[in-house]
């Protein structure tokens, strides 16, 4: 019988996305190798589901008690809601490899579960989705713009603080609907996610449905992304060491040491990518630089920080560079 392993993913339509990218990188590796994957409904979507009939209806009769905890923890941003019960079941051996977005892990995982794996990085930055052919600094004031992520309501309010910031959940289609639905300018989208969709933002604007929105690439200078944010992650049991030598075909290895030196500095940190916080690790000829920005809780300027090292030394850095940030 042909050798099989199992991935475990989220149902959405860039989560399958992701997992159909690991599959093909695999199989490219391994073409005796049969691939299944498993679609898990993890805690975030039973709230999102939940969340998104309550935006349109009103309060729900009869939900569970469950679906109203994810609910409320989903307006909170809860760190994990996509992705404990897709670890769960990698530890009870439904599956063999959770695929995972990296920057939805929590900083502290289960111990007997390891990144083992990444896929190439995608571009990190994020992208203006507006009903508007202006781009975000041309703006009126006032102008209504919709996220889901604290950091980038910080980052957005510190150097435009006339904006409107309104919440924003769902998947990525979701949003884009929302955006055509509500009287809003403009929302923010992961760069990564477009372009896994097929909605490139390298054009200067995509159609979705009846609509067309324009694009903007948005500095790093000021919206520094979320660590792990581009980068598909790749889950296994630590003591798995068959799977671990198929995954390890096709891991890219300069991305995997910029994940943990960023997954470091947000578990030193106790933070995540619901917290205010961007952390992004690069390589460039040997050389790690390991930008942080930390936002307190009132919103202002954040404190900034950039480090340069040794490859081998990203977790080291992660704790100098938060030394410097707090001024220690």
């Amino acid at each position: 019988m042909a050798e099989k392993i199992v991935l475990g993913t989220r149902g959405s339509e860039l989560a399958r996305a992701q997992a159909h990218l690991v599959e093909k990188a695999i199989q490219a590796a391994r073409p005796d190798l049969k691939i299944q994957t498993k679609i898990i409904v993890t805690k975030g979507d039973k709230g999102g589901a939940t969340l998104q009939a309550a935006d349109h209806k009103g309060p729900q009769v009869g939900n569970s008690p469950q679906d109203e905890s994810a609910v409320a923890e989903l307006r909170h941003g809860r760190k994990g809601l996509f992705t404990a019960e897709i670890e769960r079941a990698l530890l009870v051996g439904d599956v063999d490899v959770a695929v995972h977005s990296a920057k939805d892990l929590p900083s502290e995982m289960s111990p007997n579960a390891e990144i083992a794996a990444v896929l190439p990085r995608a571009p990190t930055e994020d992208v203006l989705v507006s009903k508007h052919q202006v781009g975000l600094a041309a703006l009126q004031k006032g102008a209504t713009i919709a996220t889901g992520s604290v950091r980038r309501k910080h980052q957005l309010l510190w150097k435009w603080p006339d904006l409107k910031i309104v919440d924003l959940r769902g998947n990525v289609p979701t949003r884009l609907r929302k955006l055509a639905e509500n009287d809003w300018d403009a929302i923010v989208l992961a760069h990564a996610g477009l372009e896994r969709l097929g909605l490139s933002p390298t054009q200067s604007e995509i159609n979705f449905g009846d609509r067309k929105f324009f694009l903007e690439v948005l500095p790093r200078e000021f919206l520094l992304s979320a660590g792990g944010q581009g980068i598909i992650a790749m889950q296994i049991r630590a003591d798995d060491e068959r799977v671990r030598a198929i995954v390890d075909l096709v891991n890219d290895r300069g991305t995997l040491v910029c994940l943990c030196a960023e997954r470091e500095f947000l578990r030193l940190l106790h933070g995540d990518c619901n917290s205010p916080v961007g952390v992004l690790a690069t390589l460039k000829d040997g050389v790690m630089k390991l930008r942080g920005q930390l936002f307190d809780q009132g919103l202002g300027a954040p404190r900034e920080g950039e480090l340069e090292g040794e490859v081998e030394d990203g977790e080291g850095l992660a704790a100098r560079l938060l030394r410097r940030i707090n001024a220690e």
